[in-house]
């Protein structure tokens, strides 16, 4: 009874509980005036190596494929960016350090534990009910233990305030905003955020409709306050980064009847 009591309490739990952006002080120092840059040249030669775009235009990870000496390249591309005196860089080099960062970290998490058939199947986090590897300390910069959650929910959303880097940041799932095919780098970094935001908003699985009737990713849902607080802030966002025919599509339409998302690991396999 036992059991099947604590399977229906998992069971009825929801599928992700949005953590709040709490800024993490600790991390509110830079250097305006930096010159100093941060190399992530070995994490553009991973992508290219193993990220591919599938018919369906969702860019996926050849997990499988990764090779024992193109790992370790990944795992000291890691260890160079944890050495890294990030208090002492700009604020947009901060801001391609923390989702490059973010993202190589998600990668190896999967690598550690591969094969999986998604990275909610990584229950490393901390918390009896907890799913995935999201509330682990994964990393340490600067002296200070960090998890996936920290970087995300506690640097990069509350610092820079951007509802874009929902679309930067990629949690190894086919619901969610592909993995970029290049590093961020900070001399482009608001073209590509706008190009990652286009990306997502104009394919399916983030906006859609059915029969008339509006649905989206739950990241909209999960996120609401950083999309615009409700539905007419959500549609407002969207039509922001919708090609034509979609922003028309928007305009006539008044609210979301429904929420979609996909957990399985973007695998290439």
């Amino acid at each position: 009874m036992r059991g099947l009591v604590l399977a229906l309490l998992l069971f009825a739990l929801p599928v992700q509980a949005a953590p709040r952006a709490e800024l993490w002080p600790r991390w509110s120092a830079h250097e305006p005036a930096s010159t100093l840059a941060v190399d992530h040249a070995a994490w553009g030669r991973f992508l290219g190596t193993y990220l591919s775009r599938g018919p369906d235009g969702i860019a996926r990870a050849a997990y499988g494929r990764v090779t024992h000496p193109d790992r370790a390249s990944l795992q000291a591309y890691l260890a160079a960016l944890q050495a890294t005196d990030v208090d002492r860089l700009a604020r947009h080099v901060q801001l391609a350090f923390w989702i490059n960062l973010y993202n190589a970290l998600t990668v190896e998490t999967v690598l550690a534990h591969y094969p999986v058939a998604s990275i909610r199947d990584i229950r490393i986090s901390p918390g009896l009910f907890a799913a995935g590897p999201w509330g682990k300390k994964l990393a340490r910069v600067a002296g200070e233990a960090l998890s996936l959650d920290d970087i995300e929910h506690r640097i990069l959303r509350p610092i820079w305030r951007d509802p874009r880097i929902h679309y930067a940041v990629n949690c190894a799932s086919l619901g969610c905003p592909d993995l970029a095919a290049e590093p961020f780098e900070p001399a482009r970094i608001d073209a590509q955020l706008d190009a990652a935001a286009a990306a997502f908003v104009n394919h399916p699985r983030g906006v859609s409709f059915d029969g008339g009737r509006l649905r989206v990713s739950l990241i909209y849902d999960w996120f609401r306050d950083d999309f615009g607080g409700d539905s007419g802030g959500v549609i407002a966002h969207l039509a922001r980064h919708a090609a034509p025919e979609l922003r028309a599509r928007l305009a006539g339409t008044a609210r979301i009847s429904g929420h979609f998302y996909d957990w399985a690991l973007n695998d290439a396999r």
